[in-house]
């Protein structure tokens, strides 16, 4: 993977993370493993989404 796919994913991890997290808690589902699932949700769609952002950019 290129150094521009690893950045990327960084960044949209945490955002997709971030939303899931805010998600669940509007939802009023604010248990540790719900929160957990959304975080490991957001750190595995992240790989895909930050790939597709490098071929676009033209990174790769």
């Amino acid at each position: 993977m290129s150094h521009l796919v690893l950045i990327l994913h960084l960044f949209i991890g945490a955002t997709l993370a971030g939303v899931g997290i805010v998600v669940l808690l509007v939802a009023g589902l604010g248990g540790a493993w719900a929160l957990a699932a959304a975080v490991a949700v957001g750190f595995v769609a992240a790989f895909p989404i930050a790939r597709a952002v490098a071929r676009a950019i033209g990174g790769e």
